[in-house]
């Protein structure tokens, strides 16, 4: 295992960051003369200037990748003495230290004392919901339970936009209030929630009741050590409706049967059921995606939901325009064996001219793998054929009752 590092120099930043939580995308020069984008993660150090010299993580960029394939700053140097080439460091200071922001020299009783990324050189403290410096500590003093809230379960960042935007549609419909919806962002993909732009997005809108980040993801409205913690929180902390649980953008695929983090899809429909809630699995259905492992419905979703899952979900599936297309999921989901598990419900999507609607009220692109509404369907309809199911168990309606 091995870290790529390289040095360079910020020429200019890109935008204002909103908060001490985002990251700030700059431009920097490398050593080669070469100009770049870089993202500095805020919750642990100050805003970049142009000038400052930086020490860069630049693995993921040398090998080639798609998602995080950016650089990414790993601490100030200094600043860039003009006249020298060099970088200005206070007297009596180590020209390679890193500086610390001031607002990390000292520890306050509300800054916790949960470590997410243990035991690394970029371990830092979190107020935990659960710990007791947290004002919420009484809650989990005692046995609780999501009281029957749905939760949402996904494997791709880009299902939650589009559920959110489906739910919203839905109560407007009916003229009925909108749910309150909490996001809980898992550590399966990246792992600073500043990174996601879709989370930046639904929280200008005032869209979210707020955002939990557990595990080693970090920067939510809330911090919780573990799935089961953060979906309680999301119900008691934040007094969800609704729960959307997914990782941040990007996974992890090695093409082989079980090694992808989508697994973990299959591991909350368990958490969800254990705590007294109603699981309901946003599958991962496409026509458009090249690769064989992917089409129709994905091998991911057969083997999170057909194997990982050891509790049952509510599984709600299109029924696509295309008969080949349907005759396909039928026959994928026979050979999984979901039905065995849960609890399916096939039933026509939403016409894709009223999902286009819903989805324009966002007011920015959503797409998957690259991909938006007129390029992948089924994708977008497999998402709010769920996301109706669950809006429909929350107001006790239909068939998808428990």
């Amino acid at each position: 295992m091995r870290i790529h590092w390289e040095t360079a120099v910020v020429t200019e930043t890109v935008g204002e960051p909103c908060s001490s939580h985002d990251l700030q995308e700059v431009r920097v020069r490398l050593g080669n003369g070469e100009t770049a984008a870089a993202l500095h993660d805020l919750a642990v150090e100050t805003p970049l200037q142009p000038g400052d010299e930086v020490l860069l993580n630049t693995t993921a960029v040398r090998l080639g990748l798609g998602t995080g394939g950016v650089h990414f700053v790993h601490a100030r140097l200094g600043k860039l003495d003009e006249t020298t080439d060099r970088p200005e460091v206070p007297a009596g200071t180590n020209s390679r230290e890193p500086e610390t922001p001031d607002r990390l020299q000292s520890s306050g009783p509300q800054e916790g004392h949960i470590m997410k990324l243990r035991y690394t050189s970029l371990q830092r403290a979190v107020l935990s919901v659960e710990e007791p410096s947290s004002p919420h500590h009484a809650l989990f003093a005692d046995s609780r339970t999501l009281s029957g809230m749905p939760v949402l379960i996904g494997e791709l960042h880009s299902m939650l936009p589009a559920a959110v935007c489906w739910l919203r549609e839905l109560a407007r419909e009916k003229g009925a209030p909108v749910p309150r919806i909490a996001y809980i962002m898992t550590d399966g993909g990246a792992l600073p929630l500043a990174i996601s732009g879709h989370v930046r997005r639904l929280r200008e809108l005032g869209w979210l009741a707020g955002a939990v980040t557990y595990g080693h993801a970090y920067g939510g409205d809330i911090e919780a050590v573990n799935k089961y913690t953060a979906l309680l929180a999301a119900r008691h902390v934040l007094k969800a409706d609704i729960a959307i649980v997914c990782m941040g953008p990007g996974i992890v695929g090695t093409g082989t049967l079980y090694g992808f983090s989508g697994i973990e899809a299959g591991e909350l429909v368990g958490a969800v059921h254990a705590l007294g809630g109603v699981p309901v699995a946003m599958a991962r259905i496409s026509f458009a995606d090249p690769r064989p492992q992917h089409r129709g419905l994905s091998r991911h979703t057969a083997v999170a939901l057909g194997q990982a899952a050891l509790a049952p979900a509510c599984l709600p599936l299109p029924l696509l325009p295309a008969e080949a297309d349907t005759a396909l999921l039928r026959e994928q989901v026979r050979q999984s064996g979901l039905a065995r598990r849960h609890r399916l419900r096939w039933e026509a999507p939403p016409p894709l001219e009223h999902i286009a609607a819903a989805l324009e009220a966002y007011g920015q692109p959503i797409t998957s793998m690259g991909r938006a509404l007129p390029d992948d369907p089924a994708f977008f309809a497999a998402v709010c054929t769920a996301a109706g199911a669950a809006y429909r168990l929350l107001r006790n309606e239909g068939p998808d009752k428990p």
